[in-house]
């Protein structure tokens, strides 16, 4: 394990966040349904085809209740558009922004009686699909879905860590995006909430190859970076000990231009706060919202002064 001034991952002021609110737990697993495989999602890569980032997160999926709501949500949020895709009954929409595609957004019915939190999935690109269900499984996380394909895209599985946090895995057919400044509107950064830290980034590192690096910190607890190709990829926290007890969970962030201005349309399109728009430890504002139906969603500020090696 390496510290925050080693040569190979500069600083990055979005990576310590330890200060999420116990609100933001999420209560089950909300695997892709069966029926995805019908549609035809798009692929990762279209115009370098081929390229590998094992370990970089790729695509976020948000798994709601309430796919109308969620799309005005957003829409209002970030200026995302969407373009709808059916297949069976399943209810499946892709928010682009301009063109690019950015996110997946999935209608879940939910019975009754039943209690699901809906909320964003991380999915974290892999070179084989099956090695890493392999190593996933030897070392203590839970399968939710098992690996399957889907046309243009590639093949997906879904896990709970050894702590119950939920991500997914992505084998691309079409390779892996390549890294590049994320625009307002698009997301910057996906940071991991577990009560182990240095334990369970043990775990990520053995499954994607990861370099580890840790943060200083004036708050007693571990905060530690994700690092491959010589980028800083996903932070790990410590979820907060004055906290209420939490479930681990990944929480990723968009880029906006005005963390408190954005943290106020959200209330004004039907979400609420849960973490209030404040200043990180190098200066950028950043906050912690939930859509209309719940699922948490962070806001980032990024100045175009920082350079591209930083950001993604």
């Amino acid at each position: 394990m390496k510290n925050e001034g080693s040569a190979s991952v500069q600083p990055l002021r979005r990576a310590a966040i330890a200060w999420v609110a116990a609100a933001i737990g999420i209560a089950a697993a909300m695997p892709v349904p069966a029926q995805a495989a019908a549609i035809e999602v798009p692929p990762l890569a279209d115009i370098a085809p081929g390229e590998r980032h094992s370990g970089k997160v790729v695509w976020y999926e948000l798994v709601t209740t309430d796919l109308a709501g969620a799309k005005r949500f957003y829409a209002g949020m970030f200026g995302w558009s969407f373009r709808d895709l059916h297949g069976g009954d399943l209810d499946y929409s892709v928010a682009l922004l301009g063109d690019r595609p950015v996110a997946g957004l999935i209608q879940r019915s939910v019975m009754a009686g039943e209690r699901r939190q809906p909320a964003w999935l991380t999915f974290i690109a892999v070179n084989d699909l099956e090695a890493a269900r392999r190593s996933a499984l030897a070392q203590g996380a839970r399968i939710l879905m098992e690996p399957r394909s889907l046309p243009r895209r590639g093949r997906q599985a879904v896990f709970a860590d050894p702590e119950g946090a939920v991500f997914a895995v992505l084998a691309s057919d079409a390779g892996d995006p390549a890294d590049f400044l994320p625009a307002p509107g698009e997301w910057i950064w996906s940071a991991l909430l577990v009560r182990e830290p240095v334990k369970d980034a043990g775990f990520y590192q053995s499954l994607f190859g990861y370099e580890l690096y840790t943060l200083p910190s004036k708050d007693g607890l571990d905060h530690l970076i994700f690092a491959t190709d010589d980028l800083a990829r996903a932070s790990v926290n410590a979820l907060p000990r004055t906290a209420p007890p939490d479930h681990p969970h990944w929480l990723s962030f968009v880029r906006v231009v005005d963390a408190r201005a954005m943290a106020a349309r959200a209330v004004t399109l039907g979400g609420h706060t849960l973490v209030a728009p404040h200043l990180d430890r190098h200066g950028g504002w950043t906050a912690v919202v939930a859509d209309p139906a719940g699922a948490p969603v962070g806001l980032m500020e990024w100045s175009e002064s920082d350079s591209e090696e930083d950001a993604q």
